[in-house]
């Protein structure tokens, strides 16, 4: 069974092409023009298993907002038409991720319900010249309202005692926690034997 889609999402202000593979391995070429949300998607790609492909051109004369919001919308749109009826899969997966100071907890339910819950400290304004640290939790809550899933990420240490949150580490093993959760979710539960993972019959 091919576990894939492909989504394109054009609207006045960007343009954005996605092909998910959930069965992949790790394989990814992005190009969304912010240097940083790039390196974030090639986490999801290496850490979830995923091969993934990103091409968004988007108002970046503006801001980057259009561009980094328009692309989650199609990422969580890919992966909700790649799981199909999700038979079969485990359906949760959570993942704890230590990165040098910082420790990132998240946990996913492919619930065909959208809920995001978000816990991050104050970080520095940007990450780089274009990626504004306020977009994260816009990128988890329209992630998981097109991929029609349950999101908590929590950031459990942001700094060692005494010092300022680094915000490259804090968002970085954000989307590290995530992409693991969301290898652990998609992943088959053979001893499922095919079944949909819900009494409901129904995700």
């Amino acid at each position: 069974m091919s576990r894939t889609a492909r989504v394109e999402r054009t609207t006045a202000e960007t343009k954005v092409l996605v092909e998910l593979d959930l069965d992949g391995t790790g394989k990814a070429e992005i190009n969304t023009g912010v240097g940083f949300y790039d390196h974030m998607l090639n986490q999801i790609a290496r850490h979830g298993g995923f091969d993934l492909t990103v091409q968004t051109v988007g108002d970046l004369e503006i801001d980057a907002h259009h561009t980094v919001e328009d692309t989650a919308l199609a990422l969580g749109t890919a992966f909700d038409q790649a799981l199909g009826d999700k038979a079969g899969i485990r359906r949760y997966g959570s993942a704890t991720i230590p990165m040098d100071e910082v420790l990132v907890r998240a946990a996913v339910d492919l619930s065909g319900r959208p809920y995001v819950v978000h816990d991050e400290p104050a970080l520095a304004p940007y990450i780089g010249p274009v990626y504004p640290t306020s977009m994260t939790r816009h990128i988890w809550e329209s992630f998981g309202q097109s991929a029609r899933l349950t999101l908590h990420v929590s950031v459990l240490r942001a700094a060692r005692p005494g010092g300022h949150p680094d915000a490259h580490h804090v968002v970085e093993a954000q989307f590290k926690a995530v992409s693991r959760a969301l290898r652990e979710a998609v992943s088959i539960d053979v001893r499922a034997g095919g079944a949909i993972p819900s009494t409901k019959g129904l995700l």
